[in-house]
């Protein structure tokens, strides 16, 4: 895993080879192992190396291919590459060195842009064509690895975190005032957009050409729901287990040390398994604990490491998250709120004490429908179903209405599920994914705030997406809406941003293209049946988890962040909402602000979704907006 930056000088003069260097310093982190740069007249390229395949020298970035033509920056793994480069030696390539990123410019030296269909992994990479004065930039498909590009009339520059871009001289930092409220909405801010007006991310199975007369965009790959296997449960559920394995297998590949994140869950627990079943030697396994047992996994953990008879580690939250929060935060070049990505530094922090490389399971429950949050729409799409029209748009707003004048809890349930089923499906999904209500959002922003969105509204963003699927049930429809919003823009942001802190390699089999893409052809039934989250994963590690691990009752990563600001963080909270104030009172009322942090330390409401983000958005403004200049963020 690595950090690539770059610009060229097609618009503007962007620097020299010193600018190059400190582009990559801000991003040590992401590759300490080794950092060069490459200038010429057009283009500037830069990298820092985490070494995991091929530890020579031969392996260092930027590399030239074999006759000086190509020259890359990548980030990344390409789990196919043995495959291609035996393919490709075949045809006479002269391959010098025994890495993935060989393979890649060989293979775009014979084939092009259509090289992108035969990668199989995680990755970025910029490659120049000297002859052509033709930059690719490319991002892999379901957006594991992040790339951001900075485009104004005289400048264009990329890199593999934001922080990297603003170490340039002269990079504006307007504001997006929607890409705020998409904050507040989700906890993160979606693609394409982010914080800055000027600074876009290249969304998931895209690629960018940049010459001197244009720059365009194109995508690549898209998942799609529209064809249905008719084969057997069985049948099918053999041909998962045999994916699981193969794509776990290949992500083994390493000449470093290497383990695995271990929660107790079905997905992280069964590729435990597949590692245990394919490894000659003991697996080494990593898990994070808190004090409050009603978020606290590692029983669980314990019980798949005894099976496997695994070396594993624990670490438990104490009192650590006030001392480390700044520092955690500050990883993160835009608002992000996820509140696991304090436990997701903590075990990357854990496991880079063992290992260079871990495996994860991540994607499992985008994949194969394994939130909880399915089955609260499920349920209300099925009653939406049941009642006309005119009857949902007509009288159930009001119902919602009435019930919304009581704070008791069961009047706010049944307030919440008439507004959800007086609308449409997407829009339905969107209320069931939004972190903030409309009423408190409109209570919150201050009036300059809401007179500049106007009519604008988060909710666009799962609506069009939801709209853009193929899929020929509601089911298949949330589950491609999630893989194009959430799963990039939450789950892979914080589980890249916290491993690439502690300069950690995580790999994810579930997320492989190819069981990606046999998921979108399974039955919405054999993932979510009759109210039984993950079906046929569950069915599929039946032979290697105990049943205690595939029927639990779901916790996720789960943190408790309503008692952490009424204690542990409390003083932080209010320093960064009530001292260090100038981003959020840039947008928001400070009158009501107060009032939700005093209703929350009495115990009178819990507000911990809504007081967290301001506080993460307020660390963000503070090192990013607020600060003369980044700092290198090397602890």
């Amino acid at each position: 895993m690595c950090g690539i930056a770059g610009f060229t000088h097609f618009l503007g003069n962007m620097g020299d080879k010193q600018t190059l260097k400190n582009m990559g310093d801000s991003i040590y982190h992401r590759g300490p192992d080794a950092g060069a740069e490459y200038i010429d007249d057009c283009i500037g390229l830069a990298h820092r190396r985490l070494a995991i395949i091929d530890l020579s020298e031969a392996g260092v970035q930027p590399m030239t291919s074999h006759d000086g033509r190509y020259i890359i920056v990548f980030n990344g793994e390409i789990y196919n590459y043995q495959t291609i480069r035996d393919e490709l030696s075949k045809q006479g390539y002269p391959f010098k060195t025994h890495t993935d990123t060989e393979v890649i410019l060989a293979l775009y030296a014979s084939q092009g842009e259509k090289m992108l269909a035969q990668l199989n992994g995680m990755f970025t990479f910029a490659l120049w064509d000297t002859v052509d004065k033709t930059l690719m930039i490319a991002r892999d498909r379901m957006g594991k690895k992040p790339l951001y590009y900075l485009q104004t009339e005289n400048q264009f520059a990329f890199a593999s975190e934001i922080k990297a871009l603003l170490t340039l001289p002269n990079v504006p930092k307007d504001i997006r005032l929607d890409a705020v409220h998409d904050f507040f909405a989700y906890q993160y801010i979606p693609d394409p957009k982010t914080i800055f007006t000027h600074i876009h991310k290249l969304p998931p199975g895209h690629f960018m050409m940049v010459s001197k007369d244009e720059i365009k965009t194109e995508q690549y790959w898209d998942v799609s729901f529209a064809h249905t296997s008719n084969k057997s449960e069985k049948e099918l559920t053999e041909e998962l287990y045999a994916l699981a394995t193969e794509k776990t297998k290949d992500r083994m590949v390493s000449d470093v040390p290497l383990g695995a994140f271990l929660s107790g869950g079905i997905d992280s627990s069964g590729v435990v398994a597949m590692m245990a079943k394919n490894s000659d030697t003991q697996v080494k396994t990593c898990s994070i604990g808190f004090d409050d047992k009603k978020f606290n996994e590692t029983e669980f953990a314990q019980v798949v490491a005894d099976q496997y008879n695994t070396e594993h580690f624990e670490f438990t939250v104490h009192q650590n998250v006030k001392d480390n929060l700044e520092h955690i935060v500050s990883f993160f070049d835009e608002p992000f709120a996820d509140p696991s990505l304090v436990p997701t530094y903590f075990v990357s922090e854990l496991a880079r004490s063992e290992v260079t490389v871990a495996i994860a399971g991540d994607g499992g429950d985008e994949v194969f429908a394994g939130y909880e949050k399915y089955t609260t729409d499920d349920i209300e799409n099925r009653l939406r179903n049941k009642f006309p029209t005119v009857l949902r748009k007509k009288v159930f707003p009001s119902l919602a209405n009435l019930f919304a004048k009581s704070e008791l809890p069961i009047f706010r349930k049944a307030k919440s599920l008439f507004y959800s089923l007086s609308l449409d499906p997407a829009m339905g999904f969107y209320v069931t994914n939004s972190q903030i209500e409309d009423r408190l959002w409109s209570k919150l922003a201050n009036q300059e705030t809401l007179d500049k969105l106007g009519s604008y509204h988060p909710s666009g963003i799962t609506v069009d997406t939801y709209n853009m699927a193929d899929g020929k049930d509601h089911l298949s429809k949330i589950l491609y809406t999630d893989m194009k919003t959430y799963l990039p823009g939450g789950i892979l942001v914080k589980v890249d941003r916290m491993s690439m802190a502690n300069s950690l390699e995580v790999r994810a089999p579930l997320l492989d293209k190819e069981v990606v893409e046999f998921s979108a052809t399974l039955p919405s039934s054999l993932k979510f049946n009759n109210g039984e989250k993950k079906y046929i994963l569950k069915e599929t590690f039946k032979p290697v988890l105990p049943h205690d691990i595939l029927y639990r009752k779901k916790m996720g990563f789960s943190v408790p962040l309503a008692t952490w600001l009424r204690g542990e963080i409390k003083d932080l909270t209010q320093e960064y909402l009530f001292i260090k104030s100038d981003g959020i009172q840039q947008f928001f009322n400070m009158d009501v602000v107060k009032e939700l942090w005093q209703q929350h330390q009495q115990s009178k409401a819990d507000h911990s979704t809504v007081l967290w983000s301001m506080l993460m958005f307020q660390m963000w403004w503070f090192t990013y907006i607020q600060q003369p200049e980044l700092k290198v963020l090397v602890k």
